[in-house]
């Protein structure tokens, strides 16, 4: 790490994003991709990651017009869906302009649909309510729905889709009757079909349909929380690294950091490392979160601070002022530190701060 900065920064293996997006058009060979890059590639650069899967993704999906624009501004013209369509009528003019398809979610973006005057053909996907309760036109809606566009004279591509609730519990049988819902609403209608995000790729694939939504599995991490043949396939694009900023013996009985909750049990030797809270790692996290040094597992203890974390390096009579630590990535999974925090390891990816820098590499 450059000794003339704080030691912090995100690693993005662009190889290791390519290979999981491959991975997930293996598991679903007749189906096409959208590499879902929503909230900046979870953390880890939208511009980057279309970038290095402008050659090979079927498309591109995000949450808005802006984050699309981005994409079209950095030279990337592959399809982009805006996963929540457009906010209000006025953006349509926006998509149409740039060419993105947007998602039909409820009767006020059907109506605006309508009602617009867009220079070329738009492109909209359907979504429908299978169970999630969240977004999307109720199931009984979708018939007429697919009519009123249908006939629409400047609609010209439409397709169907929903989004699952439960798929990161294989056992669950929410799955299976979201699926038939869906297909229920869909019954005698020939339209192209997409339902599968990471976790449905991975556990049904018959989900599969047109189109899969690649998600999480997309930047290596699991939503699934038993790991199998198929999980581990996947590589970790993220490492998330920082440095010991500080090496101190401490006695029996000592308190470390705010409030005091952990006490040494014995003569300690105690690192401090150079990311906090402040930088996106998870406040929660408790005493024994796994964190490695030198490549060597060793565990927090202590609270998380804004800038700071505390390492007990008991077991590491060799770690030294300025030896490298990994909060997560090739040695520490994200999903450990999300177990060990009380969280999700999406929030650990897009919660990682502006402070942190992103350092691209690519093996090809």
């Amino acid at each position: 790490m450059n000794a003339s900065a704080r030691p912090l920064r995100a690693r993005i293996r662009l190889d290791a994003v390519r290979h999981n997006y491959r991975y997930a058009k293996r598991l679903a060979p007749a189906a096409r991709a959208l590499a879902v890059i929503k909230a900046n590639g979870y953390g880890h650069g939208a511009v980057a990651l279309a970038r290095a899967l402008a050659d090979e993704a079927d498309g591109f999906a995000v949450t808005s017009v802006e984050e699309a624009l981005e994409l079209r501004e950095s030279g990337i013209r592959k399809p982009i869906l805006l996963l929540e369509g457009v906010f209000a009528p006025g953006e349509i003019h926006l998509a149409d302009r740039t060419n993105l398809a947007m998602v039909i979610h409820s009767r006020a973006q059907l109506d605006w649909v309508v009602a617009a005057r867009p220079e070329r053909p738009l492109e909209c996907w359907i979504k429908v309510d299978s169970g999630m309760h969240r977004i999307g036109l109720a199931p009984e809606d979708f018939a007429a729905a697919y009519g009123v566009l249908g006939r629409c004279p400047h609609v010209a591509r439409l397709l169907a889709m929903t989004h699952f609730a439960r798929a990161d519990e294989p056992a669950h049988p929410y799955t299976e009757h979201q699926i038939q819902v869906f297909e229920r609403a869909l019954e005698g209608i020939q339209i192209r079909r997409s339902l599968a995000n990471s976790a449905a790729i991975l556990a049904f694939p018959q989900a599969h349909g047109d189109w899969t939504r690649p998600g999480l599995m997309l930047y290596g991490a699991s939503p699934l929380a038993e790991v199998s043949s198929r999980t581990s396939a996947l590589r970790p694009a993220m490492t998330l690294e920082s440095a010991l900023i500080s090496v101190r013996d401490l006695r029996a009985g000592d308190p470390i950091g705010y409030g005091g909750r952990f006490v040494c049990d014995r003569p300690m030797r105690v690192g401090v490392a150079a990311i906090g809270y402040a930088d996106g790692y998870p406040r929660h996290a408790r005493d024994g979160t796994p964190v490695a040094v030198n490549g060597r597992r060793a565990r927090i203890i202590g609270r998380v601070s804004m800038d700071m974390i505390t390492l007990d390096l008991t077991d590491m009579e060799e770690a030294r002022l300025g030896d490298p630590v990994e909060l997560w990535g090739e040695t520490i999974p994200a999903e450990e530190v999300a177990r060990s925090s009380d969280t999700i390891v999406y929030q650990l990816f897009t919660g990682v701060s502006r402070r942190v820098p992103l350092l691209y590499q690519d093996a090809g």
